[in-house]
């Protein structure tokens, strides 16, 4: 079924919409609000959750074929 996506201003335009919608047999379906997602503790930090749009493909050349593991980076960080 083919699809349309409408932007309105004023809340009259949805209300004639929506009138149009019964007598011309399409139905009109509003997008979910996007929940803020929050941060949760982790010992009293506050840990956000990473954003999926970001393209880390160009750290993959950083840190490729070095034999790094997370325990020696938090020993030099911390030293």
């Amino acid at each position: 079924m083919p699809e349309l996506l409408i932007k309105y201003k004023d809340k009259r335009t949805l209300d004639a919409l929506i009138d149009f919608s019964k007598y011309f047999n399409f139905s009109i379906i509003t997008p979910k609000a996007k929940k803020k997602e929050e941060p949760f503790l982790i010992n009293g930090v506050a840990v956000l959750l990473g954003n999926k749009s970001i393209d880390i493909s160009d750290l993959e050349t950083i840190f490729s074929k070095r034999n790094l593991d997370a325990k020696t980076l938090r020993e030099a960080a911390w030293h």
